[in-house]
């Protein structure tokens, strides 16, 4: 892949990264962090935390962690990785129709940098926009893959639809230190509508897995979440699945690996809070929705793990 500067209307700023990823199995000390966004996105990122990853408590009374200041100033779909050396990594839905998202780096979660917006259709003069991006950090190839949603008019014909407005594919860039990209490519071509990408490492299978929408209005209407697998974090990836989800719609998938046991998370949108189900094996799924519990107005998040040290300082953060 070409590698080339993305121009930014902030200032980035570099991480220097390198060392092995951050553990996703569950220790006796494990806690996990959900970011999420309430309402449209308008007051940012909130955080809620669990101990075993089905009771989630809101951090800060609920309120937002960091306001969105670039863009269409919203702060929807906040994805976070951290990475090797300890620095979190967020990326975030800017606006309905923006041609970019926006990225910030922090080291506590409550401290960020500033916010940037990286312009990744801007060479697509007739993209609608670059929803729900997503960050996964590949330890194999020591780079972050940033995947987002975007609609180009005309580019798939044989899956438009008249009744339907979008007709989305998963594009993504890569990068090493946060200051150069690859150039913006398509990422996963499904022969439907898709959204919401999401990938983990499945180290029993060696293999990755990507948790996926499928975003078909017509002449259909699915809106469910599937998956699909690749021997490569960057893919290709397979064919998805079976819908996993069941047959409420959901969008905004995140897991988490608890003891062995993967859990997947989603936004049942349409109904206004969240399910969820598990699964050993990525093949047979349970749902157990009715034992996970979200602060209300929980929003598409993202699920990951952290040490005990960062939930306290987190939980240490009065309300405003």
């Amino acid at each position: 892949m070409n590698v080339r500067k993305i121009t930014t209307v902030a200032i980035t700023i570099a991480a220097v990264l390198g060392g092995s990823a951050v553990a996703q199995q569950a220790t006796p000390e494990s806690v996990y962090l959900f970011s999420y966004f309430r309402g449209n996105g308008e007051t940012g990122l909130h955080l809620a935390s669990s101990h075993d990853g089905l009771r989630w408590t809101a951090l800060k009374n609920n309120q937002s962690f960091l306001t969105p200041e670039i863009g269409s100033k919203l702060m929807r779909d906040p994805s976070i990785v951290q990475g090797p050396d300890g620095t979190f990594h967020m990326v975030w839905t800017t606006g309905w129709w923006d041609n970019g998202i926006g990225l910030a780096h922090s080291k506590d979660l409550i401290n960020w940098s500033e916010q940037t917006f990286l312009p990744v259709m801007k060479h697509e003069p007739t993209a609608k926009n670059c929803w729900a991006p997503e960050i996964y950090y590949d330890a194999q190839t020591e780079t972050y893959l940033i995947c987002w949603a975007t609609t180009i008019p005309g580019r798939f014909p044989e899956t438009e639809h008249p009744d339907d407005d979008n007709n989305h594919r998963m594009y993504f860039v890569a990068t090493k230190d946060f200051k150069t990209y690859t150039d913006p490519a398509l990422f996963y071509e499904p022969g439907f509508n898709v959204i919401d990408t999401f990938i983990i490492r499945d180290a029993k299978n060696d293999r990755y897995a990507m948790f996926l929408k499928d975003e078909t209005k017509a002449p259909r209407a699915e809106k469910n979440i599937r998956v699909a697998f690749s021997e490569n974090a960057a893919g290709p990836y397979g064919p998805a699945s079976e819908p996993l989800s069941g047959d409420d719609w959901s969008e905004g998938s995140a897991a988490l690996k608890i003891g062995q046991r993967w859990i997947v998370y989603f936004d049942k949108y349409t109904q206004g809070r969240y399910g969820a189900v598990a699964s050993s094996d990525l093949e047979t799924w349970q749902d157990i929705s009715d034992h996970v519990h979200f602060p209300r107005g929980t929003r598409h998040g993202t699920a990951f793990e952290v040490a005990p040290s960062v939930l306290e300082k987190l939980q240490a953060v009065p309300p405003d």
